[in-house]
Order: structure tokens, then sequence, then C-alpha cells
């Protein structure tokens, strides 16, 4: 086969690649529009429906623990059932939490279409990360598994978009828009169309290899890595799945355990790079932005503009990683975030020690408003490019294989676990002590996220799945790329 023909061949697969991955990261979507479409609703929601701070939190807070419990169950569904019909189970309950949140008509009503939308998205942030990982080939995984965040940003910005969109034609969040039917309950009817385009795009994509070779249909596995990822010996990569998966037959909780408080050591570095990437407050920007800016003086439609901005700066600096990732490491730009991350922190921590009066009616001199909007937003650009996709990739590959389904689950539990504590505590605390001492709170965790990175973190870039066993903490830990 002549050169060129083997270059086409070869950017046939890559687009294929690409194709699947760009598939499964629309889970990354849900979770993202998720994330924000409460951003615009939630004053509404707290109005309408009487809330205080904390039960307003809890409102906004609670799908998490719906997410945290189908990230846990999420992995174990997929090897049972395979990756696809999880993915499609997946787009089933955020469509129905979709049309049910529109229609809430009271608290528990409102809770419960949150939580089953939550269980939704935790199944999808773990079998995307993970279906992307088994599929793709390890020099382009870490840049595909940057999709993973890259489709969250985009469903952040898509969701501030909508929001803002729909306060502009009804003239408020809490008016009426179409049918009678307020402006703040069709920001939820918009998540019917991802969460279809999910479940078509699932039934569209071919199923991982490792489910199919863990089911004996190695010919099958054998023909998808030939045909999708442009496997050169795709029956020797079969050979090697398949005693990888016997080593991790009947694989449970009790298999994580090791000498490191009761856990193998990778288990709790993922864990704690899952908590850490939520306890810098990422989303306490994205859940309370618009309700933030009003705080310093904005009206309702600019404060929705802003919040659109910092949607826009999100999915523009997650191509940052996307580029970089696979070139200078996962461990350097985890170092670099740690750092801008700090700094945006501190920016905004010193603008509110200036705030004027409490509770709804915070206000900022105008050179201190400008210091926190440049503050959150340079916090969102260090995220953007660094922890928030990174996180993604190492939770999708750096496990051994043998416990990789069951400490993914777990971690990214862990991470909706955090999540939840922070949406949650922010309303009321940034009340209660004030938005500096909260974001103060954020700068710390960035400053002791380099140092967890620095001291614990292993470097992934470039190892096969197959290898990531020999990886141990104060062991064998490549700690930089070459």
């Amino acid at each position: 086969m002549s050169t060129s023909a083997q270059d086409t061949k070869q950017d046939q697969h890559v687009a294929k690649v690409i194709g699947v991955t760009v598939a499964a990261a629309v889970g990354g979507f849900l979770f993202g529009f998720d994330s924000s479409v409460v951003n615009g609703a939630v004053d509404s929601i707290g109005s309408h429906f009487e809330l205080s701070e904390f039960f307003k939190g809890f409102a906004v807070a609670v799908a998490l623990l719906g997410c945290a419990l189908g990230a846990w169950f999420a992995g174990r569904l997929a090897d049972k059932w395979g990756r696809k019909p999880v993915m499609l189970v997946g787009s089933f309950l955020f469509l129905i939490s979709s049309i049910g949140t529109g229609f809430a008509w009271s608290v528990p009503d409102l809770i419960v279409w949150r939580i089953l939308g939550g269980l939704g998205i935790g199944i999808a942030s773990v079998i995307a990360p993970a279906y992307i990982a088994e599929i793709a080939p390890a020099k382009f995984r870490g840049a595909l598994g940057s999709m993973q965040q890259l489709a969250i940003t985009i469903g952040i910005f898509i969701a501030l978009l909508s929001d803002s969109l729909l306060q502009d034609s009804a003239g408020g969040a809490s008016n009426d828009l179409w049918f009678g039917i307020e402006a703040w309950r069709w920001m939820f009817f918009v998540g019917v169309i991802p969460a279809i385009v999910y479940g078509v795009l699932a039934l569209m994509i071919p199923e991982s290899p490792r489910y199919l070779v863990g089911n004996n249909l190695d010919e099958e596995a054998a023909r998808i890595l030939r045909e999708v990822t442009g496997e050169k010996d795709p029956l020797n990569r079969v050979k090697e799945i398949r005693l990888t998966l016997k080593r991790e037959s009947n694989v449970s909780l009790k298999d994580i355990r090791g000498p490191s408080f009761g856990l193998h050591p990778l288990v709790w570095v993922g864990i704690w790079i899952a908590v850490l990437q939520q306890f810098v407050g990422i989303n306490a920007i994205f859940y309370y932005s618009t309700t933030l800016w009003q705080s310093v003086g904005f009206s309702e439609s600019e404060s929705f503009k802003t919040s659109v901005i910092t949607g826009v700066i999100n999915v523009v600096m997650t191509f940052g990683a996307i580029l970089f990732v696979d070139r200078i490491g996962r461990r350097r730009l985890l170092k670099i975030g740690s750092v801008g991350m700090f700094i945006g922190l501190v920016l905004a921590a010193i603008a509110f020690t200036q705030q004027q009066g409490s509770g709804d009616s915070v206000t900022l001199p105008d050179t201190y408003g400008t210091l926190a909007l440049i503050g959150a937003n340079l916090f969102v650009v260090a995220f953007a490019a660094t922890w928030g996709p990174v996180m993604w990739v190492m939770l999708g590959e750096m496990f051994p294989n043998r416990i990789r389904g069951v400490a993914l689950g777990v971690c990214t539990a862990m991470n909706w676990i955090a999540n939840f504590a922070i949406s949650l505590l922010f309303p009321q605390l940034s009340q209660s002590l004030g938005l500096a001492y909260v974001y103060g709170f954020f700068a710390l965790c960035a400053a002791i996220s380099y140092f967890y990175v620095q001291f614990k973190v292993p470097e992934t870039n470039g190892m096969e799945l197959e290898d990531m066993g020999d990886l141990r903490s104060g062991k064998t830990i490549p700690t930089e790329v070459s």
C-alpha cells in the first residue's frame, strides 16, 4: 500500500474514533446542561415555591445525590448490559426528568424529577469517559478523553444561552412565556432535545471492544478494533484484553481494598482528585453566577448575559486541554491549573472583602465589582483548560484494568457528593459568612490541589490501559512526560 493510501486510511480511522467519541461525549453535554440550566431558574424556583436559602440550595443540589447514585451503579450495569444500553437508560431518565421538572407543581414533585435526572447524568458521567478510554488509541486518548469535558462546557454554555434567551423573551424568568407557562419551566423543557439526541447517537455507535470480549464476541471486537480504531493486529489486542478481563473477573468493592487506609493507593488518588475538582468551587460559579452578578449590581438581563460570556470562556479554554494534554502531560497541566485557579480565587476573595450590605442586597464598589468579575473569569479559564477535562481523562485511564470499573464508579460518586456539598452550602454560607470567606476557602483548596498533584498523582500520558497495573503509589510512578 502506498504512503498516501496508508495516510488516507489512517485519517479515516481517526475520523471514526473522533465520531464515536463525540457521540459518547454527548452524555457530558447532558451533565453540563443540567449543571447550569438551573442557574437561570433557581431564583424563580425559590420565589415560586417560597423556599428559604437552605432549601433553595437543596433544590439545586438534590439532583447531585441522584448523580452519585447513578455513578455508583453505572459501571456494574455497563459490565452486565453493555455500554450502549446503559447510555440509553441515561438518555431516557434525563428525558423524563426534563419534562417532569418543567411541569413540577410542588417541592416534593420537583425533588423527585431532579433526582431522576441526576441518576441519568450520573450514569452518563461514568460511561462516557470509560467508553472513550476503551475505544481510543493510547496516543490520542488524552485529547479524546478531554472531549467529555468539552461536551460538558458546551452543555453549560447552551444552558446559559437558552436561559438568557428565554428570560429576555419573557421579560423575566418568572414571567409567562408560551402557552401561559413561565420562562423558568421552559428552561428545563429545552433539555428534552439533547436527551433525544444522546439516545439516537447511542444507538449508532459500536459497542465497547472490552465488553464484547468479556461476552465471548471476539470476532465482533476484532472487527471494531480494526475498522474503527485502525488496530493493525486486532486479534492480538483481543487476546491482551481477554487476559486483563480474566484478572478482573468478579470484581467488587472488596477488590479496591488496600494498605492505604483500607483502599488501594490509586483509588485514594482518584478520590482526592475528584473531590478537589469540586472543592475549588467551579459549580458555585455555574449554578449561582446569575444570582451572584445580580448581587453585585448587575440587572437580571446583564447577569444572564455575563453568565453566557463565562460559558463561552469555559468552552474556548477547554480546547487548550485538548491540544496540550497529550503533549505536556496530565500532571503538568493540573499544576498549571492549580496556580491559575488560586490567583483568580484570591482576586475574587479580595474583591468581596469590600462587599456592602448583606443577604440579598450585597453590592460592591465599581472597582471591586470589576475585580470580582476578572477573578471569577480567570478562575474559569484556569479550570476549563486543566482540572475540568484532565480529571475525567485520568479517572478514565489511571486504574489497573482489574479494578477500573469499580474504582471509576467510586471516584465519580465522590465527585458528585463533593459537588452536592458545595452546591447545597454555598447560598447559606455566602450569606452567613460572606463571599470573601467562601472564595478564600476555594482558594485554599486550589493551593492544596497543587501540592497534592506534586506529591501524589502519577503521570499516565501515553500508557496503554493494559499497562496501568504497573502504577503504584510510592513505587514505579511516572511523574513527568519525557
